[in-house]
């Protein structure tokens, strides 16, 4: 049960977030205006998903947390206390133009006879269970296989031919632990030019993979090139050459969007990068008293676009513009862009609200509540598949 949030908190450590100002409130005919001026004259094909607010919805979510199987235990807010219901009531709105809300029927039309593959952390897992919560709606998946080993899933939705699958990993790219004192939580040695076979062996045959990762690399870890120690990142040691995050960030996106443009048996694949999914611990760090107790979204002017935060999503995006000038015919390369939405989103964490029995006064400010924000990422998909198919984004 807590195979996800006991791996990835314990590895991820963040900078303390100031504490924002109120997100103030927009009447809905304030909205409507806004909405009607903004889109008046807009290409909805050329609009910019990414770059908008969250507004008010009172439709709230597509499903609850008590008509999903789908939700784990631990990302399940309201069954585990969370009184406050807002923070559901709210869907993203480009600023150009309307997002349509995801829609099942119209999602399994696109996929049918096809395979997504989720690679990625627990965030990525997290992703793909809020899809299954909305896919759940109209039909769930007929069979499933559970690799016990390496935490893989596969889900066959006979009804559409279409394979849904989750393969875990910590870099992307090669790894292995390094031990303290016979203790597993230490540094990591990253091989950067070495991809991680677990994933990429199984990625021959598919037809969309969804490509993120990012929260084990807030640690100390070892890197190597040629199986050759370059440098290290967080780390103390006096005799090795210190490199700032985003260099091995850079490094590992490189590597991995490489290896997708050269594969052979990848031709026909759409890549999507999900960019750099935020934290929001506040006054301390995940194991310093950190928590997150917002209830409602931010507004733009009261993000940080300068941040770390930022900066990752800017080497993804950069790495993902770069492969596709030089990939292979037959193979597309697009970004899901959500770091700008879920940086006014620290009201969307369990926060406490995790059945926490082992992990005292420690708040999950990683992963994200289902339902909650999260499920914008699957209108957003749902979004850039249709454009990929050539079709209209409100068709």
């Amino acid at each position: 049960m807590y195979d996800g949030i006991l791996g990835t908190l314990t590895d991820v450590s963040f900078i303390a977030m100031c504490s924002p100002k109120p997100f103030k409130f927009a009447s809905n005919q304030q909205i409507d205006q806004r909405t009607h001026v903004l889109t008046q004259g807009i290409d909805h094909e050329e609009c910019d998903l990414f770059k908008g607010q969250w507004i008010p919805d009172q439709n709230g979510s597509a499903y609850t947390s008590t008509n999903c199987s789908w939700i784990p235990e631990w990302k399940n807010c309201f069954k585990h206390g969370r009184k406050d219901t807002d923070f559901i009531n709210w869907r993203w709105k480009p600023i150009e133009c309307e997002l349509p809300r995801f829609d099942p029927k119209t999602f399994l039309r696109i996929v049918q006879h096809k395979i997504m593959v989720f690679v990625g952390d627990s965030v990525a897992r997290n992703h793909m269970e809020s899809l299954l919560c909305l896919l759940s709606q109209v039909v769930g998946p007929t069979e499933v296989d559970k690799d016990g080993e390496d935490r893989s899933q596969t889900m066959y939705f006979y009804s559409h031919n279409f394979t849904l699958v989750f393969i875990p990993t910590t870099f992307l790219v090669t790894s292995e632990e390094r031990f303290i004192n016979g203790s597993s939580f230490g540094p990591f040695n990253l091989h950067l030019d070495r991809i991680d076979n677990k994933w990429s062996q199984k990625l021959q045959g598919s037809d969309y993979a969804i490509i993120s990762d990012a929260h084990w690399f807030f640690r100390p870890n070892y890197i190597y090139e040629g199986g050759i120690l370059i440098g290290c990142v967080y780390c103390s040691d006096l005799n090795v050459t210190h490199f700032g995050l985003d260099f091995a960030f850079r490094k590992v996106f490189r590597t991995t969007l490489e290896f997708i443009s050269g594969c052979k048996e990848c031709k026909g694949l759409t890549t999507l990068v999900r960019t750099f999914s935020p934290a929001h611990f506040e006054n301390g760090a995940w194991n310093a008293g950190g928590y997150c107790n917002k209830t409602s979204p931010l507004g733009e002017g009261e993000i940080n676009l300068g941040g770390f935060e930022w900066e990752l999503r800017t080497v993804q995006v950069e790495e993902v513009e770069r492969v596709r000038k030089g990939g292979q015919r037959g193979q597309r390369f697009v970004e899901l862009d959500v770091t700008m939405a879920m940086l006014m989103r620290p009201d969307g964490h369990p926060g406490p609200h995790y059945g926490n029995q082992q992990m005292t006064g420690i708040n999950d400010c990683l992963h994200w509540c289902l339902p909650g924000p999260i499920d914008a990422w699957n209108d957003l998909l749902m979004a850039v598949l249709k454009k990929e198919a050539g079709l209209s984004l409100e068709g």
